[in-house]
């Protein structure tokens, strides 16, 4: 059984149909209903209307899944928004919830999850993080917080787990073709680097839980720009700030 945060659209709903297409049995959980339904309709799975930043929608939707499947094997927790202006002119609610959303709501149900799957000894979770949460992004300070937020959480999580049976993996994808820059108030409009479709993401994260994979950038090049940043951030500075972010 795979439950699946924000399976409402994007790369969520793109991922529950893969799995789906995979064999699995696929919880859909997100806040649009019809959007959710119509998913559990082409999965054949079940939807879960639930907000990930209200911990009471988690342990509801966490008491949910159990009732009904008496356990998840695999949590992929995608869901997620953003907020695009200067940090300055981001009002502390608007920050406060995009932490309970992109980052707490995450840590809610791998801490609610996880203890099944340690006792099974089998099990995977997927954090769906972001290329901004490793190197910065102006103007999203907030989300890239969240983001460099689960980066940490995973690599900490990975080492306490193993020899468990549980895999960790942390996929991070660079700019996505979805409603996400839209619903942050600012499309879209830079040639480079172009969007890929939220397939595309889905693709990567069904191979990595088949594959136990630790990190997964999508697409790969994306793995350059961390890696340069990590490395030799002085000098990704630098060129950033000639080329843009």
């Amino acid at each position: 059984m795979v439950l699946v945060t924000g399976a409402s659209s994007g790369i969520g709903r793109a991922t529950a149909l893969r799995l789906a297409k995979q064999g699995a049995h696929v919880i859909a959980l997100g806040r649009d209903r019809a959007a959710l339904e119509d998913a559990a309709g082409r999965t054949g799975g079940r939807a879960i209307v639930a907000d990930v930043g209200v911990a009471a929608d988690v342990d509801r939707a966490v008491a949910e899944a159990h009732d009904t499947y008496g356990r998840v094997d695999v949590l992929v927790n995608n869901a997620g928004f953003g907020i695009a202006g200067p940090f300055v002119m981001t009002e502390p609610e608007e920050a406060e919830r995009l932490i309970r959303v992109n980052l707490l709501g995450a840590i809610q149900l791998t801490g609610a999850l996880l203890p099944g799957m340690i006792e099974r000894g089998r099990g995977h979770v997927v954090n769906v993080s972001s290329i901004a949460g490793h190197v910065g992004v102006p103007d999203e300070a907030v989300f890239a917080a969240t983001k460099a937020g689960l980066i940490g959480f995973t690599e900490s999580l990975r080492y306490e787990l193993a020899g468990s049976g549980v895999g960790m993996t942390l996929v991070s994808p660079g700019v996505v073709k979805t409603a996400f820059f839209q619903r942050q108030g600012r499309p879209y409009h830079r040639s480079f680097p172009r969007p890929i479709r939220a397939d595309r993401v889905a693709r990567a994260i069904v191979r990595s839980i088949r594959k136990n994979h630790a990190d997964v950038f999508v697409p790969g090049w994306m793995a350059f720009p961390a890696w340069l940043h990590g490395t030799w951030p002085t000098l990704y500075r630098r060129l950033a700030g000639r080329y843009g972010h």
